[in-house]
């Protein structure tokens, strides 16, 4: 990283588990971002609900980490958050200080977004949802997606392939955008 840089924004990608949080944070950081990902063993089976997620190995333990130099002067980091609940704790200290958050959404699990949803609502983490397409994934129109999700008008629904670099910026620079926008009608208020 420059040694310019003095400053930096977090933004948190969260999500339930194998959703595509540790594929967005890759596709994003400029940098080989750093991964906690273990082999799933044994000791989960009975724990992690493998359903729809043929083919899955690892898991990420504690967090992902990648970093964009937004310029000369400040820098994006990127933390990734663990899927499961058993793995909340380290969630509260990841979102500590974050801007906001991107909350990844499988369509074919919708139902396993609920409780991340609600985390951040508790907390008061500006965020947006974002729909991550799979090949297979259901298309809805955003209204009953909205409904569905049971999501606040303000919330916006973005929609994404992780593993396209393009789709991730895309995303990115949408959701920087929401952000900034909610803080200018704050401060108009």
């Amino acid at each position: 990283m420059p040694a310019s840089v003095r400053g930096a924004v977090k933004i948190l990608v969260t999500g339930p588990f194998g959703v595509g949080k540790t594929t967005l944070v890759g596709s994003l950081s400029e940098i080989a971002p750093l991964r906690t990902e273990e082999v799933m063993t044994a000791a989960s089976e009975g724990v992690d609900d493998l359903d729809g997620h043929s083919g899955k190995t690892t898991t990420t333990v504690a967090l992902d980490f990648g970093r964009i130099t937004l310029n000369p002067r400040l820098a994006l980091y990127l933390f990734g958050t663990p899927g499961q609940q058993r793995f909340w704790p380290l969630w509260d200290d990841l979102s500590r200080g974050a801007l906001g958050a991107i909350a990844l959404v499988d369509l074919r699990r919708a139902h396993e977004s609920f409780d991340i949803l609600g985390r951040l609502e508790e907390q008061r983490i500006p965020f947006a949802v974002a729909v991550n397409t799979f090949p297979d994934s259901p298309s809805y129109p955003e209204d009953e997606l909205r409904s569905a999700l049971d999501l606040l008008p303000e919330v916006p629904i973005l929609h994404c392939d992780a593993r396209d670099r393009r789709a991730a910026y895309d995303l990115l620079i949408d959701f920087v955008d929401h952000l900034h926008s909610t803080a200018v009608l704050e401060l108009q208020r």
